[in-house]
């Protein structure tokens, strides 16, 4: 079962779509393709994607500026496929501290490393 959530704003507007797994072509008698082929406009983007992104059960992507046609073309191959690793080795691998994407994880080993000066203890009467 497949959760679609569409959320489109500008600095007027805002709109959001939700589909629960087949609803949409229930609901219209037409095919995703041809909903976006009448209603949406298409575009290709490039999105930063980091193991973030797509571990959990909800993957995320936000895209936040869409290029004109104009603006040259990056030389990659944007329709490879993106592998996707196991959430547990991706929890248990070693990460680097600067990077953005897991910064829960250098807060939590300062935390980790932290030890009270006076330990609080237990008012009695």
């Amino acid at each position: 079962m497949y959760l679609a959530k569409i959320s489109v704003y500008d600095n007027d507007d805002q709109a959001s779509v939700v589909v629960l797994g087949d609803a949409g072509h229930e609901l219209s008698g037409k095919k995703a393709s041809e909903l976006v082929e009448n209603y949406f406009e298409t575009r290709k983007f490039i999105v930063k994607v980091s193991n973030h992104n797509l571990t959990g059960k909800t993957q995320a992507l936000t895209v936040t500026k869409v290029l004109t046609p104009e603006v040259q073309e990056v030389e990659a191959n944007l329709e490879g496929n993106v592998a996707v690793p196991d959430t547990q080795e991706t929890l248990q691998k070693e990460v680097a501290d600067d990077d953005p994407s897991t910064c829960f994880g250098s807060v939590k080993r300062a935390a980790d490393n932290f030890e009270a000066e006076d330990p609080k203890r237990a008012r009695c009467g």
